[in-house]
């Protein structure tokens, strides 16, 4: 079993099992430092897929389901058509979603950067859109769901629920994109399975032991540094991409 993709998958469920995203967030550009992108995509989906459902099963009750319709319909085929594409083609655009990422942190402490953003999901159906061709060529659509739906102001179990059913719908569709362009597994089925059981407890344990602690007002703040911090991480991956 690979250590390095051991310990990213560790470190990236704790994350989503806070926040709904995580483990293609961050464990992608982590990966990508010592394995080509499809090959990252093939090991790290079904471990999100699994700690989403069990999300998704605990609190399925809270799921905003008119915002998900309008996922499928408006995100999921860009997902599809543009993973499609990123199988032949090297695109980078971390540096531009980790600066919107930033300008939404930053609205609970500027009332113009508010306004613009409320502007803006105004259009719904064309940020939803950008948001599948982001996810499908980067994998970090994750960012610009978790920040469409910060800006909803939902209670924290309906956020993350929310968030999990949405990511859990990108992962399911790449899985099939994948498998109809027949790709292979850069380790064993065994090491894959063993990883989503890892994940899977992680949630468990991080579920009982974290989320069930935080308060709803201190979700949102915590959630507003967590946008803050991956638009930081991902301009700064960007700009070091870009040097080397």
């Amino acid at each position: 079993m690979p250590v390095d993709i051991l310990l990213t998958v560790i470190v990236t469920s704790i994350i989503q099992s806070v926040f709904g995203v995580g483990v293609l967030l961050f464990g992608t550009p982590l990966l990508l430092l010592g394995y080509d992108f499809i090959d990252a995509l093939i090991v790290l989906l079904p471990i999100s897929i699994a700690i989403n459902a069990l999300q998704i099963l605990k609190h399925h009750q809270y799921i905003d389901f008119a915002f998900y319709r309008n996922v499928l319909i408006y995100t999921i085929p860009f997902v599809v058509l543009f993973l499609f594409i990123v199988t032949t083609a090297n695109i980078n655009i971390g540096f531009l979603v980790g600066l919107f990422l930033v300008f939404v942190a930053l609205k609970n402490v500027s009332s113009a950067i508010e306004a613009a953003l409320d502007a803006l999901l105004k259009h719904e159906r064309i940020y939803l859109a950008v948001m599948g061709i982001v996810h499908g060529l980067t994998n970090l659509g994750g960012s610009l769901l978790t920040a469409i739906v910060h800006g909803k102001r939902y209670r924290k179990n309906v956020t993350r629920a929310t968030v999990a059913i949405c990511y859990a719908t990108f992962a399911l569709f790449q899985i099939i994109t994948l498998t109809m362009l027949q790709q292979g597994y850069v380790v064993s089925f065994a090491d894959n399975i063993a990883f989503m059981q890892i994940g899977m407890v992680v949630f468990l344990l991080t579920e009982e032991l974290v989320y069930t602690e935080i308060a709803n007002e201190k979700y949102s703040k915590i959630f507003t540094a967590f946008l803050l911090v991956s638009g930081l991480l991902l301009i700064t991956k960007s700009f070091y991409t870009f040097r080397t």
